[in-house]
């Protein structure tokens, strides 16, 4: 992922290809987010969850373009700490400019869709209560405070965790998963659990829809994986291959985990595994081989079956799940390269299990922690000025009326998107199982 690991030797037109669709695919991975995030909340905020992934397309665009990707990815000033400022506004990058065998301005993008989605998968964690103004502010501060320099410590030139403590992080466990889960349980901390919390039945309106989101998100996640080699090759081909393969296992592991608990493998238990064994993969797409990849999603999709159900435990009220699945896949799978890390992914390290000793594992656990802490501590503050600022939280008539009409004077069903009438919410005719209690 790291630009500077590529040979500059001119302009590729294969790598450059492959990049160009893969650019697109991630972009499309948001939409895609809005879908499954928008299936799962209650009708009254269908569009705003919506909204809320699509307007954080055009505000991370902004924020990156004028000072994030520079800083990000400029040459490191401060012990791998931050990027400099000489791309502030894209100055001295052109059409010609390479990053290595791709075009500068075609990696920039690449990142940006990067950017966006870990700001839009945050949303998740306080859907249903967040002033939308709020929202709007939230985004670009966090982008520049939280993802710009954690894309620095990881990918860029120089970055503290690739460069001084050798962690692991292929396509975006730490710098995605982990930094979107720490930042969406700090961000639920901080506006409050939902009105009905822990007592009503806040199920998914519309499961069809979480299933079209996720097959959207897998079909994105092989140009996010297989795009982040950088080039038409071979590794490329291997990350692909091990996405499809985690996504899979993922799959089948939360399907077994809910026929031994709760007696019935669900739809939405298929679209939570699917994602769970994409997410651990993300990080460790790159350096495991097949058997890895099979163990890392399975993993996922076992342990983060049970990780939804923290929020009851704990207390805190993360909507949709961005800790259960995110912050533990992520997780999961960074921790996992240090078992299983080959060096014919790798081109040098190996993992525990491959030969390679305890060490990798040990840079895999500190880099998860600093992310977490840092992620979590600096998503905590800006959340606290916001909400002393402007508010954070709608107010509890907005709440419960819902956002959508409220917040956007509309509804999904004014214009007959799904259907005549908004159903009647039926009747609950047997208990939650501890799965199906984590949906809003």
């Amino acid at each position: 992922m790291t630009p500077e690991t590529l040979a500059a030797a001119g302009l590729d037109t294969g790598d450059t290809a492959w990049l160009l669709a893969a650019t697109a695919l991630v972009l499309l991975m948001t939409p895609g987010l809005a879908l499954f995030y928008g299936g799962m909340v209650r009708t009254k905020s269908v569009l705003n969850m919506l909204m809320m992934s699509f307007v954080s397309i055009a505000l991370v665009t902004v924020v990156w373009l004028v000072a994030g990707y520079s800083l990000a990815f400029g040459d490191d000033v401060f012990a791998g700490l931050v990027g400099g400022p000489d791309h502030l506004g894209m100055a001295g990058i052109g059409p010609g400019t390479l990053t290595g065998s791709v075009p500068t301005l075609l990696f920039t993008t690449f990142q940006l869709t990067f950017a966006i989605i870990t700001a839009a998968l945050i949303s998740g964690a306080v859907a249903d209560r967040t002033k939308f103004a709020a929202w709007l502010v939230f985004v670009p501060v966090w982008t520049m405070f939280v993802y710009v320099p954690v894309a620095h410590w990881v990918w860029g030139p120089g970055g503290w965790i690739a460069h001084s403590l050798g962690a692991l992080d292929f396509a975006g466990g730490l710098v995605v998963e982990i930094a979107s889960g720490a930042s969406g349980l700090a961000l639920a901390l901080v506006v409050g659990p939902r009105i009905g919390f822990k007592r009503d039945a806040m199920r998914p309106h519309n499961l069809p829809m979480v299933m079209l989101g996720a097959g959207l998100l897998w079909f994105g996640w092989l140009g996010f994986n297989g795009g982040s080699a950088l080039g038409a090759n071979g590794l490329a081909a291997a990350s692909l291959l091990n996405t499809l393969v985690a996504g899979c296992t993922g799959l089948l592991g939360w399907l077994f985990v809910e026929q031994r608990r709760d007696g019935h493998p669900t739809t939405f238990g298929a679209a939570s595994g699917a994602v769970a064994g994409l997410v651990a993969i993300t990080p460790a797409c790159g350096t495991v081989g097949i058997p890895g990849a099979a163990v890392v999603g399975l993993a996922a999709g076992v342990v983060c079956s049970y990780a939804v159900a923290w929020k009851f435990r704990f207390g805190y009220d993360d909507s949709l799940d961005v800790v259960g699945v995110h912050f533990a896949g992520g997780i999961i799978g960074t921790l996992l390269i240090g078992l299983f890390a080959t060096k014919a992914m790798t081109g040098g390290k190996e993992g525990l299990l491959y030969g390679g000793g305890p060490g990798q594992l040990a840079r895999q656990a500190v880099a998860v922690v600093a992310v977490a802490a840092y992620t979590f501590l600096v998503t905590y503050g800006i959340a606290k000025a916001i909400d002393r600022l402007m508010g954070l939280r709608a107010s509890a008539e907005e709440e419960l009326t819902g956002l959508d009409q409220t917040v956007h004077a509309e509804s999904a069903y004014d214009h007959g998107v799904l259907g005549h009438a908004a159903p009647q919410t039926p009747a609950l005719s047997t208990p939650l199982s501890k799965d199906r209690s984590r949906v809003t």
